[in-house]
């Protein structure tokens, strides 16, 4: 019987020689060598990983990619640590004085507590209606988080999601979820204030909330259509949040001045951006109106939106 000794080597075109010698390994006559073409990817994971170590690799691609990771990762950096100014939403912390705050909260608290009423009156009625709530809230407060800066007032403009609201849930719910979502911004994204919170109620929840719902009512009634009234309801609830605002802001910060002028400045300031904003919400408070009244209107039916449009 005969030994044989076999060793395998891999060469830099992928391919595998193998030596074999029989009997004395010194002997050269008696040693044969034989090249197989098998593809690198044929090794097992040991068998690649020592022939992979054997030759030398090319790193340009891979130094390519560290080049693009570092360039994307330094520019990610400016962008987040770039002084840049800051542009309040709603009516910021401490902008009306101790005595306006707690004239506004004294307005706000009779419509709060008559929503909470509301829903609890409609939770025992239809069972699906806290979800629905909670969605329209959810929209309200992503909605609301969208800032436009003002190019003269050094404050924003956002869409209010208000309109929208009180047709799919009613105006009474729609000031609760209201002031939950301006507590969640006034407390986790600095946006509008603790002590002010009672003004944003009326400006966004209050105002927005009846004027969404009492122009969608007249213009229905006078048009005869749904959508017309969807329409003037995401508008008109718009606009009517950043009237509510100027006036704010006009009563308290006016001192020796005429308030009515200080009114008509602060809106002037809003125009550039709220007119177009006001636009785009009417937009797109008909399309997720028409959506649900086509879709699903037994959802409208607690707010006596049914599809025959017959208030009960």
């Amino acid at each position: 019987m005969r030994n044989f000794t076999v060793s395998v080597s891999r060469t830099r075109d992928g391919q595998m020689v193998a030596h074999t010698s029989r009997g004395e390994p010194n002997c050269a006559d008696q040693q044969a060598e034989f090249r197989v073409g098998l593809p690198v990817g044929a090794l097992r994971p040991s068998e690649r990983k020592n022939s992979d170590s054997q030759t030398p690799a090319n790193g340009n691609g891979h130094s390519r990619s560290n080049r693009w990771i570092w360039c994307f990762t330094a520019g990610l950096a400016a962008l987040i640590l770039w002084p840049t100014q800051a542009h309040a939403m709603h009516i910021s912390e401490g902008i009306l004085p101790p005595q306006w705050c707690g004239l506004w909260f004294l307005a706000s608290a009779p419509f709060v507590i008559w929503g909470l009423i509301v829903i609890r009156a409609r939770r025992a009625r239809q069972s699906s209606y806290l979800p629905m709530l909670a969605l329209v809230g959810s929209a309200v407060f992503l909605v609301s988080c969208m800032p436009i800066p003002v190019p003269v007032a050094g404050s924003c403009s956002h869409p209010c999601g208000t309109g929208l609201a009180a047709l799919l849930v009613g105006p009474a719910p729609t000031v609760v979820i209201t002031t939950i979502a301006l507590l969640f911004q006034a407390l986790f994204l600095a946006h509008g204030g603790l002590s002010t919170l009672g003004a944003n109620i009326f400006s966004m929840g209050v105002m927005g909330a009846l004027t969404g719902w009492a122009s969608f009512r007249i213009v229905r009634k006078l048009t005869g259509s749904v959508f017309a009234g969807a329409f003037a309801a995401g508008l008109l609830s718009d606009w009517a949040t950043y009237a509510g605002t100027s006036f704010s802001l006009a009563a308290a910060l006016h001192g020796d001045g005429s308030m009515w002028v200080m009114f008509q400045a602060i809106a002037i300031a809003f125009v550039p951006t709220q007119l177009p904003l006001g636009v785009l919400e009417g937009i797109l408070t008909v399309a997720a109106y028409s959506f649900v009244f086509r879709r699903r209107p037994e959802l409208l039916a607690p707010i006596s939106l049914s599809l025959k449009g017959a208030d009960r």
